[in-house]
């Protein structure tokens, strides 16, 4: 592990963090949590004149939020970013030993997305180390993001700001939105039977056959349906499915998990009437088809306003720093942003550039880490001040 003093710029930071093991335990049972890297990052910031308040309702997933208490009458500021990673299983190397080669961080974690929390932690020490701002800045650094965003969700119980920025990995392009999901079970009902006894037994597996085929039809109509600018059409997938015990046996149930990825405009309950319209034309067409309909795990999709001042703030600083416009982009996937404007935290995400989230092989472009730190650094004095 570096030294202490190699931990007041970006490289050297990430580096820290990504030797700390912060597996998240609900994703990989026995992995080591928050609880290293939430301590290490509270002293770094406690040694740097922060106030710094742990948030620990679930035992050993803890969240800290740090702040530098601004003069007054100016706008706060958030920076958001998670401190879990997924697991290390089958990562190509160590995957806690960070290694620069060509200009790139490798580790786990290091693009998802320490290195967005190293740069927002370098950006706001620097910030504050200036003197004080009008307004106060905020770091929430938070559990659980890779698996059920609880973290952000316990902070926001406690803490909120005029405008928040989440760090997660974004090429250096601004997010200005997300797609959201919504998780369903679909249980077709069938009647166990000998195999031999047709007359007795409803195959519960070729019901369930009907509803795949309406799902991928559905698919296709949300294809060729309005796009949002940014992020295309929903999708739907059928994800999980079991059924059957037995060759000699008609299955009794079918059960299908899917995944409906959301666009602005749509959620839980839109998707809900979708597919309910979709199983009801079944049950009126089908001979025997019987099912149950469960809601999941929903998020919400994501949208910022693009004129508010926090994008203009940052991306301002970010042309700046990058010598031309950002460009500006959304993503597939589900962040944290969502519960922040949700809240009614006006905020987008900009982070660091590499690749591998997940992945075998995990890296940070060094040269993004540190241009994220300086526009961070530059829209909190501009933000705050």
């Amino acid at each position: 592990m570096l030294p202490e003093t190699a931990t007041d710029d970006p490289a050297g930071l990430l580096a820290r963090l990504i030797a700390i093991d912060s597996v998240n335990p609900d994703l990989v049972a026995g992995g080591a949590g928050e609880s290293a890297i939430a301590a290490f990052c509270a002293a770094w910031l406690a040694a740097r004149g922060f106030e710094v308040h742990t948030l620990e309702r679930r035992p050993g997933r803890p969240s800290l939020v740090a702040i530098a208490r601004g003069a007054g009458g100016g706008r706060s500021l958030m920076l958001n970013g998670h401190l879990d990673t997924v697991g290390l299983t089958g990562y190509d190397g160590d995957p806690l030993e960070p290694r620069v080669r060509d200009g790139r961080m490798h580790g786990r974690g290091a693009f998802d997305m320490k290195g967005g929390l190293a740069a927002m932690m370098i950006a706001a020490a620097r910030a504050a180390a200036r003197g004080p701002l009008r307004g106060d800045v905020l770091l929430a650094c938070v559990a659980d993001e890779e698996h059920g965003s609880s973290g952000t969700e316990e902070v926001l119980e406690s803490f909120t700001a005029d405008a928040a920025i989440v760090t997660e990995p974004s090429h250096l392009e601004v997010t200005l939105a997300h797609k959201g999901f919504a998780w369903f079970d679909v249980r077709v009902e069938g009647r166990a039977a000998h195999g031999s006894r047709p007359d007795l037994g409803v195959d519960a597996i070729a019901k369930a056959g009907h509803f795949l085929v309406a799902l991928e039809e559905l698919g296709a109509r949300l294809a060729r349906g309005p796009a949002h600018p940014l992020l295309g059409t929903g999708t739907v997938h059928a994800s999980v499915i079991s059924g059957g015990r037995e060759p000699s046996t008609y299955p009794e149930h079918c059960e299908i998990t899917l995944e409906r990825r959301t666009v602005p405009g749509e959620d839980a309950a839109t998707v809900e009437a979708e597919l309910t319209g979709v199983l009801g034309r079944l049950a009126a067409t089908v001979p025997d088809f019987s099912y149950r309909l469960t809601r999941g795990l929903h998020r919400e999709p994501f949208a910022a306003d693009p004129e508010s001042a926090i994008v203009r703030t940052l991306t301002k600083n970010a042309e700046a720093v990058l010598g031309h416009p950002p460009a500006v982009r959304g993503e597939p996937f589900w962040t944290d942003a969502a519960l922040l404007d949700r809240a009614g935290i006006p905020c987008l995400l900009f982070g660091v550039d590499g690749e591998g989230a997940h992945a075998a092989r995990e890296w940070a472009d060094l040269a993004s880490v540190d241009g994220l730190a300086a526009v961070l650094d530059g829209t909190i004095i501009d933000f705050c001040s």
